[in-house]
């Protein structure tokens, strides 16, 4: 059944979609108990499945009985397994959260709207999963193509926003695809296990240093790395609240595993260190990515736009860290994936319900607002908290691992960018949060001008912005649990 589990967890989002487009169009209110009942068995799996990996070992699943390389197989191991629950878990967070946001912004649009929510999570779900290089580059394709029609059914800029990343995602795509086809030609294999065992005789090929390059810049543009990152501001800004929520949590660290998957798995370490030096370039990179995003979110007075700007940044912490080339920095860099989740994807959530009550999503309509949103408003500053890195929030334990990384690799310019950007994240939110707990009160809730009087958002949106926030706490106090469990286990061989 464990191995089963491996293919039902994409297999039964996969369905849902389909059956939930065919029910909904006859009957809406069917779509939305159905996304989530779905998504919570996707739960129950992921979950499953992170227990078998840690009680006994990789889960490797052939289809059709066809062994590899002939055949395509899931092979989940400790890395990837955390990574599957993370994102059933954030799915169905969202889920949940969507239905009065999705009741007024897309009413007309329900089926359509559930039925791509569930192929992004089945999508996102694969690239997981799969052992397969191309078949890793199918479901890239599956949940772009969904996160495309998802973010275009905005706001009034959320088509030339989407249009933008359609043409961007695409070429990153077509760079992994090439990489993969010169992998193909120089080894004969498709399979990450056979040509991690094959390529090594082949590292002085020009061929393979070129299908590398191509592969890591094409998942370079998906995470918007910078400075590939022009699409992201724009699409996660005028995207539909859950979705930002979603997307903003889960696309960028399903992007990163790839990249750790590629660097760490279907190559060696010491390739992208020693042969062809891309972690230094990268490293690089990752400094400018945090100093950037956080100097641009500055600047920013639109809420999800600021937080976008900081996803850049947050891109560059996971970076950093991979690159670094040592345990503490990859630790730091794994556990940072499901802390940025978690955090993002709470700021996003509660930004939103800001957007449902208020109409707007201007820092400036933030004032005095912890009284009529106090729940909402304690959710945002213990996200805030959490992105500067203030202890016991989550941040603060996966930053000191990459601070610590970064000094053991010598990186001392590497730790000092990452001290600075979080000033500087300290400062965006400090200004935040003053206005939230001492700025003047809204114009829109003022009574008598015939303005809607603000509340706190319904019970639908606000369960989940608690959950998200909670989470946020709490793994700040079991990182230690989860380091010991699971990211030990993660950690590629040498390091």
């Amino acid at each position: 059944m464990t191995e089963n589990a491996a293919a039902l967890i994409i297999l039964v989002p996969l369905m849902a979609s389909f059956i939930n487009l065919v029910v909904g169009l006859r009957w809406k209110e069917v779509c939305y108990p159905l996304t989530v009942a779905t998504l919570g068995a996707t739960v129950l799996l992921s979950f499953s499945i992170i227990q078998t990996v840690i009680s006994k070992g990789t889960i490797t699943y052939e289809f059709a009985g066809w062994a590899p390389p002939w055949g395509i197989a899931y092979v989940i191991d400790h890395l990837n397994a955390f990574m599957l629950a993370i994102v059933s878990f954030i799915g169905l967070v969202v889920s949940v959260y969507s239905k009065k946001s999705i009741e007024k912004d897309l009413p007309k649009k329900t089926a359509h709207f559930y039925t791509l929510f569930l192929l992004l999570v089945a999508g996102l779900l694969g690239i997981l999963a799969t052992g397969d290089a191309f078949n890793l580059f199918v479901f890239l394709e599956i949940s772009s193509l969904a996160g495309y029609a998802l973010i275009a059914v905005g706001d009034d800029r959320a088509p030339l926003a989407s249009f933008n990343y359609v043409i961007m995602g695409t070429i990153g795509a077509c760079f992994y695809l090439l990489g993969v086809g010169y992998l193909y030609i120089a080894t004969g294999s498709l399979n990450m296990a056979d040509l991690a065992g094959l390529l090594p005789n082949l590292y002085g090929s020009k061929v393979v240093l070129g299908a590398f390059a191509f592969m890591i810049v094409g998942v370079a543009i998906k995470i918007a790395f910078f400075p590939l990152h022009k699409w992201l501001p724009d699409a996660y800004t005028h995207a539909p609240s859950a979705v930002s929520a979603f997307v903003s949590s889960t696309m960028t660290k399903v992007g990163a595993y790839v990249m750790i998957r590629i660097m760490f798995t279907v190559f060696e370490p010491q390739f992208s260190t020693e042969i062809l030096p891309a972690s230094a370039m990268l490293g690089w990179l990752a400094v400018a990515a945090m100093l950037y995003g956080c100097v641009r979110a500055i600047a920013q007075t639109d809420a999800k736009r600021m937080l976008s700007y900081i996803i850049i940044a947050e891109v560059g912490y996971i970076v950093m860290g991979v690159s670094v080339g040592n345990r503490m920095g990859f630790t730091g860099a794994v556990l940072h994936i499901l802390n940025d989740a978690f955090m993002m994807a709470c700021l996003f959530l509660a930004v939103g319900a800001v957007e449902y009550k208020t109409g707007t999503r201007s820092l400036n309509s933030f004032g005095n607002l912890y009284k009529k949103m106090p729940v909402t408003m304690a959710a945002i500053t213990i996200g805030g908290l959490s992105i500067v890195g203030i202890p016991p929030t989550a941040g603060f334990f996966s930053k000191w691992y990459l601070v610590l990384g970064a000094i053991g690799a010598g990186q001392w310019v590497f730790a000092a960018a990452l001290l600075i950007s979080s000033l500087l994240t300290a400062v965006i939110f400090f200004k935040i949060l003053v206005n939230i707990y001492f700025g003047p009160q809204p114009a829109a809730d003022l009574q008598g001008n015939g303005a809607a009087v603000i509340s706190e958002a319904p019970v639908s949106m606000l369960f989940p912005i608690s959950i998200m926030a909670a989470g946020v706490l709490s793994l700040g106090f079991l990182s230690g649990k989860i380091i010991s469990s699971v990211i030990q286990f993660t950690v590629p061989g040498g390091f």
